[in-house]
Formats: C-alpha cells, sequence, structure tokens
C-alpha cells in the first residue's frame, strides 16, 4: 500500500497539472471501490474548478470551488494516469473505474485493479471530522510533531516500538517500509517498549528526540527521491520511486549492517503479522 511518500509524490503530480483547472466530464464506471461513491459524484464535480490539493497522512483532498473537497484514498493498487488533450487512451482499461476531463482537453484516469480505494465528497470546513480522517494522529511533517509531543503521546504505552509509530491514532501516515527504516536510522530497536522512548517526565528522551527527526529525515528523502516502488507503485507521470535503493534495512534479511562501525546483520521478525527488519546489535 502506497505510504506517506508516495501519496505526496501523487499529490505534488496532481497540483501540476488539475490545480486552476475546471472540471468539464466525469465519469464514475461502477458503483463502487473499497466504499460506495456518493450519489450524484458527477454531477456535483462537473463545472468545479480545483482550487488546491492537500494531503492528509495517506489521504488526498482536493479542495473544489463550491466549499467540497473531493476526497481519495489510493488504496493498495490505486493510481492516476494524466493525459494531455488529443492524448486520450486508445480504450478503457478493465479497471479504470474513474475518469475525468477538464476544461483545457486533459484528462485524469483512476485506475484500481483491487478496487481497496476510496473517493467521497465532503463539505472542506468540517473535514477533518470526516470518519476517515477524524481518528488520525500528529502529521508526522508539520511543525506539530516534536519530541516533545512525540514523548506524551509513548508515555505509559507498553506496545512495542514499532506498533507505536503504525498506530494512525499517534502518528498519522506512517507505513511497514518507513517505519523499519526510521527505527534503523535512529538506533531503536523495533521491540523496545513505547512507554520506554516516551520516558517518565516532562522532558523528551534522546531516543524520543532521536525517534523524530529520523522520521523527518526519512521521509523527506522518500519524497524527494519520488517514493519506493516496492509492487506497483508509479507516479501521475508513470515513473518509479528509487528511494528502495537507499533502505539500509527493510528487505535486507542476512545482509550486513550498513551503519558505521557496526558489524552486525539484518534481521526480520513479524511483529503484528508484518516483516520487521532491523539490526539487534545496534538498535537498542
Amino acid at each position: 500500500m502506497p505510504e506517506l511518500p508516495e501519496v505526496e509524490t501523487v499529490r505534488r503530480g496532481l497540483v501540476n497539472r488539475l490545480v486552476g483547472r475546471v472540471i468539464s466530464r466525469v465519469e464514475v464506471r461502477r458503483d463502487n471501490l473499497r466504499f460506495p461513491f456518493p450519489e450524484r459524484m458527477a454531477e456535483r464535480m462537473e463545472g468545479r474548478k480545483i482550487e488546491g490539493i492537500d494531503r492528509r497522512a495517506k489521504y488526498l483532498l482536493a479542495r473544489l470551488d463550491d466549499g467540497t473537497s473531493w476526497l481519495i484514498h489510493l488504496g493498495m493498487s490505486g493510481k492516476f494516469t494524466l493525459f494531455e488533450a488529443g492524448e486520450e487512451p486508445s480504450e478503457v482499461g478493465k479497471h479504470d473505474h474513474f475518469a475525468m476531463w477538464l476544461d483545457d482537453g486533459g484528462q485524469a484516469i483512476y485506475t484500481d485493479p483491487r478496487r481497496f480505494g476510496v473517493m467521497d465528497l465532503v463539505d472542506t470546513d468540517v473535514a477533518n471530522r470526516h470518519r476517515l480522517l477524524s481518528g488520525l494522529g500528529l502529521e508526522p511533517l508539520s511543525d506539530d510533531f516534536d519530541a516533545v509531543a512525540f514523548c506524551e503521546l509513548l508515555r505509559g504505552r507498553r506496545t512495542p516500538m514499532k506498533s507505536a509509530l503504525l498506530d494512525q491514532r499517534l502518528v498519522a501516515g506512517l507505513g511497514n517500509i518507513y517505519v523499519c527504516e526510521i527505527l534503523s536510522r535512529a538506533g531503536v530497536s523495533p521491540k523496545r517498549s513505547a512507554a520506554s522512548v516516551g520516558g517518565a517526565g516532562p522532558s523528551p528522551t534522546l531516543r524520543g528526540e532521536r525517534l523524530v527527526t529520523a522520521t523527518k529525515q526519512v521521509l523527506e528523502e522518500a519524497i524527494e527521491a519520488g517514493g519506493s516502488s516496492i509492487s506497483d507503485f508509479a507516479n501521475v507521470e508513470g515513473d518509479l520511486g528509487y528511494f528502495s535503493h537507499s533502505f539500509r534495512v527493510y528487505g535486507r534479511e542476512g545482509m550486513a549492517c550498513l551503519r558505521q562501525g557496526c558489524s552486525g546483520k539484518i534481521s526480520r521478525i513479524v511483529q503484528s503479522g508484518r516483516s520487521t527488519f532491523y539490526c539487534p546489535r545496534c538498535q537498542r
């Protein structure tokens, strides 16, 4: 499933081509993805100008000029393909479930073979109350995500640190791949108790500070690299992300740890049904 860097990469590609454009026509080609499409979706979107596109965790929010927002989640296999005027595809693909034409002749097609994506229309002023957004935690690239706030969230939590970082109610948008890389950068074991990182007093712990720094660094580097193409992710131009070439632990079971001065090897364990890659020697 695309994680925050991949969704941000898609957002930036959509901004370049969609913002400022008026939606001239919409085709909704089935009744549902993971959930049903909103009623009269095509009718409600046609004639609207796209004023901006924001991201909240792994969700996109395209702000329309009538005070509504087009909420999008890519699910496991969803992707947008953008076409310039005169570049329309030769045929409708089996999994092309949504199509949108713009006032400049361009077209955007949403393709989703597994149909785990989501689309909805919500009032912009109360979008943060939407059932998919209301329970989300801190945005990791925001100023609100600092060591003080992070350690406060972790205090008293006995869950493993890996599980805490994946908890969308605490920090929003992180997924398995990047959490493994973040823990490696910070030198923190995925098995360590979250409470021990949160500490007991009002001051942030050193591990908490390292984790916040590593989170921002890993996400920013991944966005700059266009995300990670582990399975079938590609941006709106069809380009693959290449941050996977920078992985220090993910998918490197049995290989030498890349931390300078460490003689350990990368291990793989399973936590909550997901593979965790880490170095038992330098991640404590």
